[in-house]
């Protein structure tokens, strides 16, 4: 029902369940305060969901984890509220019992799934680690093998949960609560295509509009000119102070309650004076004086002393100087003490006024002096106690004018974002604001009046010590330390001192009916008005009605209670002026939530759980105008149905925010239109209040600016939903007045936040349960949905110094990650309703049409090719030596011959151990020699034929290669594998097994060492080891002569077998030809121009891949030296590989990513030595995107010792194709780019300018190798891409693998991996091999070798690791780089999917009370720059996340650990 405000008379809501007139008020004495309707709306959305039983999954905790200490646990926190409006803690609500009806429509609060998420993770989905694989499927192919495929024990259910799994069971329960029925969601999805298109939120079609007229401004009545009210209120003290001398004007309290001082007017007066002397004649010299009129002072008192407050108060009034009260500072870090340090500085105060024992308190440093508080200017300190106050001589008077527009004093405020302002209040506004309360208040001469607010400011200061001198009152200030001890001691002092009026909150209304049964013999009835300054908050109307219902008994009128509404900027804004006994009371208005989100009026009617019953503040103050405006644009009028901020004209106003022309000219000088036309010629202030006029010009407010949470285009007051929060049965788990609600900008959207404090003895299940319970009920109740509810130990959030919560700070801290809470439940998958829509992949287009839609654009088909082979060098003995090297035909055993032969004392390897001396060189002849003598013994003791597998199971060094070319000596096929770790057998041993049985190795050879850890029993707990084959070991061999050196037949026949894990965890072997391996030396030698005078370092495993090639293969094909060094050696010499370098001059050294990165974090200090100038290219071999960022620390972290900019590079392989990029010695330095992430996603690739949001920086992966040709394919239809695309590389070269090493071939994977044409478009028909990384090509302005422009190739990360989620692709590296940016204490970070689900795993290297920090901020980041939102968040400690040799991430392997519970997490959050 539309709400039509009438100008007078008496107004019915038309509602049907309240036919109350609006002035009406029941009078019985009910007991309101535990008739507490709004709770009873709460119970009953809250058995509605319980009827739904819906299990969530409880978060996983280490009991370590957040132990209390028992300080925290014995101190309960101050009780007061948020923002010390404890009318927040019951909402009384004057509804009909309608209310006990559920509610008509509820859903489950949670049933808004995760939007349209489409597949899963990625084809590796099902497929889990092989590292530590032991069972091996009896049959079939080895790729593709995953752990425990035959270990009937663990049973599967349907999803491929093993059942035994804890993490599953909860997995599950977290699918099942996000696949209930769903809401609609939000019409705000916006296409997350090409270019950006957010759409704008479309309002909701049913949503309430205005209907009323235009409102015109009201008018309070006309101040009236009292014939003796004085010229400025300086007068009014002097009058006062001279003529009534012994009347008393203020009395303080001690702590316990009783009175201790009393300050008569006389003492005031005199007082006042000899400070304003003191301050102005004798602080500087007469010639320089120290303070001049008009110059700012801090005022620095505390709460619990009034009496010398009021004195340096009216002191700086009498001396013109501007007083700017400010709390004590505590510590040298206050909450929000920093801005009060800003406020300081931009008033440009230098001193500050205090007492002489609060001078005593103020924290010092070790020397005795002040401490210099955060922020703040240097100040000097004057104490203002009377001994040291100067009398001023008989003819000084102060200069007493009529008050005019210069400020008289700073009031300061703190804005939302918690910045701290001045409101500067001239002294006309001063005098007339006292005016225009007196009027309202009906104050009379020598009356006696109650004050328990802060006299520092606000209506404490206004009543209680500007508007007392003007009338001559008495003020009993009554401090905040007496209330928390004796919470009725205010209540006392009114009966004690017959006080006409008092001046409380609605919290002391509540602490003295919690303490009323100590007190029976009080007596209220003097009172003829009881100022509830805190009236403005909605929820004040339950406080006031059970204060009556219980104190009507002690004399307390029901028209003494009197709201009013207050703001810094415009002071005073309405009160309700003291009733006379017999009239008819102000009424309230019952309203509809749904309605007041909307920002209109309406009369609750439809659901009535959410209804807001609302207590008028009275009228407008005497001599004002107020007008309603709307809250957000320009200040436009509203409606009468219309909820607008509350803008006032009138003289006692503030005139501006200190120093701030802009904020004050919004604030300040708000020109209010009315259709077009400015309404009256004065500006108006803006309250920051949020309300309307109702019938009979009664101000009604519903909230504040700065409480205002406008979540999807729906407004929200922070005060109701705390008030939702408390009626859940909180007692047992939160503090009542310890509840912050405020929102955070995440994705496009404000979203709402709940902290709360948790009691120390509340356990991890209650609070569970009472956090689920609060999302249920606000959800039911304001349907809006809580992105993130925390709890945190009890007495640790930022205080305020009344003892409220500090909103600004609190907020700030959960956006560093410093909140530390105890308990955390993010539901980023109930509200966040805006993500944009799920890519759906347009079928029916193919190839051809790809292709030719890329012709017509003008795109080139994406393709590169590095130089030809048959371009050799002119040098003619380069020449001769090649030659004799391609007479060879391809085999590298008879290049070995040929050098032993030539250059047979030419040292070839050269080996290093952690102090960096040489420990082994092997020269051409010596390892012809050694590898003869192993090749025998194969023969002899092995009883080998030519093609059987022979595994080499050495440590890094020289006889892993002389036993490389026994093998081939003797026929055999070498197979390279990494020595089991003593230390962890469990781990690694397993891995050597697959090997061997999957190779089906007939021989192992090792060293002795290794051969006793096979047979040992560590071993035997790990692998059946009866089942090795035969074990040799090389350390003593006969030297005896191989009687034929063997020669395979053709160049197509096997050299060796690379075996490799992926990271996906899928154990690989692919078979290289002898022909493959001589053209992929004679590449290398071509691209790096390797000949038998050079040197190159290497540091790198040489199991498998490049790193293997680098360290057996190229030095015998080129004849240059290489320089071995163990990675493992770096673990106790972190400067070994870089000052081998340095000291043996290298040009050319190749490493790992591990090696670099241990290097770029520990060796900061210690290069000292090392100079790299003489490197021309430093080499990082890899089968990844290149790291960028780790790639630039390290020339950056460098460059001081001689290493180029230009030096560093890296290389790119895959399985199919171990090198096919290098960047080598000539040809232009790689290129770098910025492509759009969001682009990525679709598949495309558009360049972007460094710095643009969502940008990824790129680094071409070295130069394609000679021979080589790569095109981009689309993985899907097989048809070349263009090159804004990203696709899939296929790689053509004669160095390409023969074929994936299977039990018996599986011809369908080998075509289509190793022999796979082009679907259309390439005539030639040429036969490509897929290397599985995702990459495109790009030409660039720089010229290749051959002439031409260079193509650069950029990779970007394996198709296996992609992640499938919304129909997009995602690459984990980029969600991992985004969340390891988030906090400080991530050390690593890794991602994957389960069940659609994503999965972040953090390891925490802070303290173990930062892990529930990190859900929020994970969630956040991860919702922000990749549009997802997590599932679940697991915090880990650190080396949690299993790494392989290369550095990369095994993702499946820590997969299959999080599934199977063995990760002994610190927290795992899962997010509803």
């Amino acid at each position: 029902a539309p709400y039509v405000p009438q100008t007078q008379g008496r107004c019915f809501f038309q509602s049907p369940f309240l036919t109350m007139p609006l002035t009406a008020v029941p009078k019985s004495p009910v007991n309101f305060h535990f008739a507490d309707i709004h709770t009873e709306a709460v119970q009953a959305a809250l058995a509605k969901h319980k009827e739904q039983k819906m299990a969530l999954p409880m978060p996983t905790k280490r009991r370590s984890t957040f132990v209390q200490s028992p300080a925290d646990a014995c101190t309960p926190p101050d009780t007061s509220s948020a923002s010390e409006d404890e009318g927040s803690l019951r909402r009384q609500a004057a509804l009909s019992a309608a209310l006990h009806q559920s509610l008509q429509n509820a859903e489950s609060w949670i049933n808004r799934s995760i939007q349209g998420s489409s597949t899963s993770s990625s084809a590796s989905s099902t497929l889990s680690h092989g590292e530590a694989a032991i069972d091996l499927p009896p049959s079939g192919i080895v790729k593709g093998m995953h752990k425990g495929s035959n270990r009937s024990s663990l049973m599967d259910t349907a999803d491929g949960v093993p059942v035994s799994s804890r993490v599953s069971t909860k997995i599950q329960q977290l699918l099942n609560t996000l696949k209930r029925p769903k809401r609609p969601p939000l019409k705000e999805f916006f296409v997350d295509d090409f270019e950006e298109i957010v759409e704008v939120p479309q309002p909701d079609p049913n949503q309430p509009k205005p209907e009323g007229r235009q409102m015109t401004p009201v008018k309070g009545e006309p101040l009236g000119v009292v014939c003796n009210w004085p010229p400025a209120l300086e007068a009014a003290l002097q009058r006062w102070g001279t003529t009534q001398a012994k009347c008393p004007c203020l009395t303080a309290l001690d702590v316990t309650g009783k009175p201790v001082y009393t300050l008569t007017y006389g003492k005031l007066w005199s007082r006042s004076l000899k400070l304003a002397y003191t301050l102005l004649n004798k602080l500087g010299t007469k010639n320089e004086p120290v303070l001049k009129p008009g110059d700012r002072v801090a005022l620095v008192y505390p709460n619990n002393d009034p009496v010398m407050f009021m004195v340096a108060f009216y002191g700086c009034l009498l001396a013109e100087v501007i007083p700017v009260p400010i709390e004590v500072p505590l510590t040298r870090k206050d909450a929000g003490g920093q801005q009060i340090g800003f406020l300081l500085g931009s008033c440009g105060i230098a001193l500050a006024l205090t007492t002489e024992v609060c001078l005593k308190g103020l924290p010092k440093t070790q020397n005795g002096e002040i401490v210099q508080f955060k922020g703040w200017p240097r100040l000097k300190w004057v104490v203002t106690d009377s001994k040291y106050l100067s009398k001023s001589p008989k003819d000084w008077q102060p200069n007493i004018s009529a008050a005019g527009t210069e400020p008289a004093y700073i009031e300061y405020k703190t804005s939302k974002e918690g910045s701290v302002m001045g409101v500067t209040v001239s002294r006309i506004a001063m005098l007339s604001h006292c005016q225009a309360l007196s009027q309202a208040c009906n104050y009379s001469e020598g009356e006696t009046i109650v004050n328990v607010l802060d006299f520092k400011k606000d209506a404490g200061l206004w009543h209680g010590i500007l508007t007392n001198v003007m009338n001559k009152l008495h003020t009993i200030s009554v401090p905040y330390s007496v209330m928390k001890t004796c919470p009725l001691s205010w209540v006392q002092r009114v009966h004690t001192h017959k006080a006409k009026v008092a001046l409380v909150k609605c919290r002391d209304l509540h602490w003295a009916m919690m303490a009323h049964r100590d007190q029976r013999d009080v007596s209220l009835s003097s009172l003829r008005m009881l100022i509830v300054t805190d009236g403005a908050n909605p929820w004040s109307v339950s406080s006031c009605d059970a204060f009556l219902s219980l104190f009507q008994s002690h004399g307390l009128k029901p028209e003494a209670i009197c709201p009013c509404a207050t703001s810094p900027e415009a002071m005073t804004i309405a009160i309700r002026r003291p009733g006379v006994p017999g009239a008819p009371l102000p009424g309230r208005a019952i309203l509809s939530m749904n309605g007041l989100s909307f920002g209109v009026i309406r009369v609750n009617t439809e659901d009535k759980n959410s209804a807001l019953t609302v207590q008028d503040v009275g009228h407008v103050m005497p001599g004002g105008m107020m007008c309603i405006v709307k809250p957000d644009g320009p200040p436009q009028l509203c409606k009468t149905d219309e909820i607008g901020e509350i803008c006032v004209s009138s003289r006692a106003g503030g005139m501006m925010y200190y120093g701030l022309a802009g904020l004050t000219k919004n604030t300040f000088e708000v020109c209010t239109a009315e259709s077009g036309s400015p309404v009256g010629d004065v500006p108006f202030v803006r309250s920051g209040l949020l309300g309307f006029v109702g019938p009979g010009s009664l101000v009604f407010v519903v909230g504040k600016m700065d409480g205002l949470l406008t979540v999807s285009g729906r407004r929200h007051n922070a005060d109701d939903i705390v008030a939702t929060g408390l009626a859940v049965e909180s007692i047992k788990t939160v503090y009542r007045g310890r509840i912050a609600v405020f929102s955070v900008s995440v994705f496009y959207d404000e979203r709402i936040v709940v902290v709360a404090e948790q009691r120390p003895d509340a356990s991890e299940e209650d609070s569970f349960q009472w956090m689920s319970r609060v999302l249920q009920a606000i959800d039911s109740i304001h349907q809006v949905g809580v992105y993130c509810l925390a709890l945190v130990p009890a007495n640790t959030l930022p205080k305020t110094p009344l003892g409220g919560i500090h909103i600004s700070q609190t907020k700030q801290h959960f956006l560093e990650g410093s909140l530390h809470p105890c308990n955390i439940l993010m539901c980023p998958h109930t509200c966040v309703t805006n993500l944009p829509k799920p890519r759906q992949k347009q079928p029916g287009v193919g190839p051809a049409s790809v292709m030719v839609g890329n012709l017509v654009a003008g795109k080139r088909i994406a393709q590169a090719s590095g130089r030809d082979l048959g371009q050799i060098e002119d040098n003619d003995l380069v020449k001769k030596v090649n030659q004799c090297l391609l007479q060879m035909e391809y085999f590298l055993t008879e290049v070995l011959q040929w050098r032993a032969h030539t250059t047979p004392d030419h040292a070839l390897f050269l080996l290093l151990n952690a102090k960096g001396t040489a420990v082994c060189t092997a020269t051409c002849l010596q390892l012809h020699k050694k590898a003869e003598r192993i090749a025998s013994v194969l023969c002899d003791k092995g009883h080998l034929n030519a093609g059987d597998n022979v595994v080499l199971l050495y440590p890094p060094g020289i006889e892993l290669i002389t036993a490389f070319y026994g093998c081939l000596y003797a026929g055999c096929i070498p197979v390279t594998v990494r020595p089991p770790h003593a230390q962890s057998l469990t781990a690694t041993l397993p891995t050597v097994r697959m090997i061997v049985e999957v190779s089906k190795a007939a021989c192992i050879l090792t060293t002795q060492t290794l051969m006793r850890l096979l047979k040992s029993r560590e071993a035997a707990a790990a692998v059946d080891v009866k089942t090795w084959p035969t074990i040799i070991d090389t350390d003593d061999l006969p030297r005896k002569r191989l009687s034929q050196i063997y020669k395979p037949p053709t160049s197509e026949m096997l050299a060796y077998l690379d075996f490799s894990v992926s990271t996906t965890g899928m154990l690989t072997g692919v078979k290289m030809s002898h022909a493959a391996v001589s053209g992929l030396c004679r590449a290398i030698k071509l691209q790096c121009e390797l000949y038998s005078s050079r040197q190159i370092a290497i540091c790198l495993d040489p199991y498998c891949g490049l790193g293997f090639v680098l360290w057996c293969l190229c030095s015998v094909y080129s004849g240059h030296q290489s320089i071995l060094i163990p990675p493992m050696e770096l673990e106790s010499n972190l400067s070994l590989w870089l000052s081998t370098v340095s000291q043996h001059k290298i040009r050319d050294t190749f490493c790992s990513y591990s090696v670099m990165e241990l290097c770029t974090k520990g060796l900061g200090n210690q290069a000292r030595g090392i100079n790299l100038s003489c490197v021309r290219t430093c080499v990082v071999v890899a089968e990844e995107r290149p790291r960028v960022s780790l790639t630039h620390s390290f020339s950056k972290l460098f460059k001081d010792i001689g290493l180029s900019s230009r030096a560093v590079s890296t290389t790119f392989g895959s399985r199919v194709n171990v090198a096919i990029c290098l960047q080598g010695t000539s040809g232009p330095d790689p290129t770098t780019v910025y492509v759009d992430l969001k682009s990525l996603r679709h598949d495309r690739v558009r360049l972007v300018e460094r710095g643009a949001p969502q940008s990824l920086l790129l680094s071409e992966s070295g130069k394609i190798l000679p021979g080589v040709k790569v095109v981009i394919v689309n993985p899907e239809t097989k048809g070349p891409l263009g090159d804004s695309h990203l696709g899939e590389i296929w790689v053509n070269s004669p160095h390409t693998a023969s074929g994936y090493y299977t039990i018996y071939d599986n011809e369908t994977l080998q075509a289509d991996h190793f022999n796979t044409r082009l679907s259309f478009g390439d005539a030639a028909q040429t036969l490509w091999a897929r290397t599985g990384y995702l990459g495109f090509v790009r030409r660039t302005e720089l010229t290749a070798a051959s002439g031409e422009r260079h193509d650069a190739l950029y990779v970007v990360g394996a198709l296996d690791e992609t992640l499938e989620l919304r129909g997009l692709r995602y690459h984990p590296i980029d969600i991992e780089t985004s969340v390891s940016r988030t906090h400080r204490s991530i050390a690593e970070c890794a991602v994957f999917t389960w069940t659609n689900l994503l999965v972040v795993v953090v390891e925490l290297c802070g303290c173990e009370q930062e892990a529930l920090d990190l859900v929020p901020l994970v969630t956040n980041v991860v919702l922000e720059e990749h549009y997802l939102i997590v599932g679940v968040v697991v915090v880990v400690d650190p080396g949690v996340i299993p790494i392989n040799s290369r550095g990369e991430k095994q993702r499946m392997h820590l997969r299959d650990s999080f599934l199977a519970d063995q990760l002994d997490p610190i927290y795992v959050a899962y997010n509803m």
